[in-house]
């Protein structure tokens, strides 16, 4: 069983013209098409988030130079733009929704741009892309009590597997953020592996609901991606993040344990 370190590349919107919400962690559909024949020209072979975990967990076979192509929250470009280059391709990759986001019978108004509507998941689905969870509302899970942590999880799994007709296997914390309780928590809904942020190849010690990912931007040209496929400079190119990520963690530890107390502290009745 190989533990050689493996890309998994994170988009958001893939638009020409995405809203201010989303601008930075767009890509243009021309920059993704250029990044899609990256791929190929260095010989990577994309896969599932299933399949990396079937994989790391018992030794299924995985083609050299193995890559990730995921996209979170699930806006209406995955459909207009990426779905015919990933086809074109031949390439497989995951899409984390956010069920209370898209458009249709469970939408909360949550979305912050044009949002995929049901039946657009249902072909991406239908064409080899694999469906996972991203909530239901997209809320800092860690910031959530166990109940509303729990209903978050149990609604984004129902949704999913009423309308594409499949449970939901894998998951991606919105943010990236997560603990060990909500880690757990997210096993204990049936989920057999997640995603994190954390901007570095993923490895099989990081455990399977842990697994880091490396985020594709707007700024994103064609050198520092061959670069992200390499694994090269991570260090340099994220380094600004993870300071800024290991601050608000702790920030965020913080603001929960308050919220703690001050729970305990309250008279009940």
């Amino acid at each position: 069983m190989s533990d050689l370190p493996v890309p998994i590349l994170m988009y958001h919107s893939v638009a020409d013209a995405p809203n201010d919400a989303t601008r930075t962690l767009s890509v243009t559909p021309g920059a993704f098409a250029e990044q899609m024949a990256l791929i190929a020209e260095l010989r990577f072979t994309p896969v599932t988030t299933t399949e990396l975990a079937a994989h790391w967990r018992g030794g299924r076979p995985l083609p050299p130079r193995p890559v990730l192509i995921t996209f979170d929250d699930g806006y209406e470009g995955v459909h207009r733009h990426a779905l015919p280059l990933l086809a074109r391709q031949d390439f497989p990759a995951t899409l984390f929704v956010s069920t209370g986001w898209l458009r249709g019978a469970h939408d909360t108004g949550g979305g912050l741009d044009t949002m995929l509507d049901w039946p657009q998941v249902r072909r991406l689905a239908a064409r080899g892309v694999e469906i996972g969870g991203h909530s239901h509302t997209h809320p800092q899970l860690d910031q959530l009590d166990d109940g509303a942590l729990a209903e978050e999880l149990s609604r984004c799994t129902e949704i999913v597997a009423g309308e594409v007709g499949s449970r939901p296997v894998s998951f991606a914390y919105p943010y990236g953020y997560s603990s060990r309780r909500v880690r757990a928590a997210v096993r204990a809904a049936g989920y057999a592996q997640a995603l994190a942020v954390g901007n570095g190849l993923a490895r099989r010690a990081q455990g399977p609901y842990a697994l880091r990912r490396v985020t594709v931007r707007r700024g994103t040209d064609a050198e520092e991606f061959t670069r992200l496929l390499r694994g090269r400079a991570l260090g340099r190119a994220f380094a600004r993040d993870r300071a800024l990520t290991r601050g608000y963690a702790l920030v965020r530890r913080t603001r929960r344990a308050g919220l703690v107390v001050g729970k305990a502290g309250r008279p009940r009745g």
